[in-house]
């Protein structure tokens, strides 16, 4: 029987409008993307990583980056069509199963993935696993598993701007199309904003790096233990809306479609 193959595709692009060039924002003399990199070498369940970037020349130095620096690929696709950057980065690569994943969270964990991957593989039918459905893990510790065929389908039926933008929308929003699963943490930490989007995002990453810097795969309790014994640390970037991004791009529709 055929093994299916398993990609961990990593969307990364320079031109972030609120923290332009994030990815290789400078923690402890490592670009934020190295020290992700690090860190998903502990997922077991990935027969392959690929950087997937954009065509424009903003991120020509993202591109030269991972080549000089890093033995993984780097496909180059549609700025704003992550939908077709997806599809084509899973085409070209073979995959049957896509793990996203997204190159302004510093901290993904392997365990997390590789439960994901293990949930997808344990449920047949199902198109879609992820544990941000229902979110109960810090934000920055999102996972998010699908079937090629699904992304497939995406490619084809989606239309609307918010989730040709977003990916994975149209998925979830469509829950009668497509078999959805979710899986939860034993405590509900989705307050904690453990991804970077803006400046007092980096600053967090640098306090908590400080602390881990000699253990860079530190199990993600680990750091959840640590930001407990340092309350403060979550006083530095709260007040951001979980899926910022993604509201935003709605409520962009919501103008266009009333004018």
């Amino acid at each position: 029987m055929h093994r299916q193959k398993v990609i961990g595709i990593i969307q990364a692009r320079l031109g972030s409008t609120r923290l332009p060039g994030k990815v290789l924002a400078d923690i402890y003399g490592k670009p934020m993307l190295a020290w992700m990199l690090t860190r998903l070498a502990k997922a077991k369940s990935l027969d392959q990583i690929v950087i997937a970037t954009t065509t424009s020349t903003l991120d020509d130095r993202l591109h030269q980056w991972v080549l000089k620096n890093t033995n993984f690929d780097c496909f180059r696709g549609s700025e704003m069509d992550l939908v077709e950057r997806f599809y084509e980065c899973a085409g070209k690569y073979q995959a049957d199963v896509i793990v996203r994943l997204t190159a302004d969270d510093p901290l993904k964990d392997g365990a997390i993935i590789d439960r994901a991957v293990e949930l997808f593989f344990e449920n047949k039918k199902v198109d879609y696993v992820s544990n941000c459905l229902k979110a109960t893990y810090p934000e920055g510790l999102d996972v998010e598993v699908f079937s090629y065929k699904a992304l497939s389908k995406v490619h084809n039926e989606a239309y609307l701007l918010s989730d040709r933008e977003h990916l994975t929308s149209y998925m979830t929003n469509n829950p009668k199309v497509f078999s959805l699963l979710n899986f939860e943490y034993e405590e509900k930490l989705e307050d904690w904003r453990w991804t970077v989007d803006k400046p007092a995002d980096l600053k967090l990453m640098h306090e908590i790096f400080d602390r881990f810097k000699d253990k860079p795969c530190a199990d993600f309790r680990e750091i959840i233990a640590f930001v407990k014994q340092r309350p403060d640390l979550l006083k530095i970037n709260q007040g951001t809306k979980r899926f910022e991004g993604y509201l935003q791009s709605v409520e962009r529709e919501k103008y266009w479609d009333d004018n």
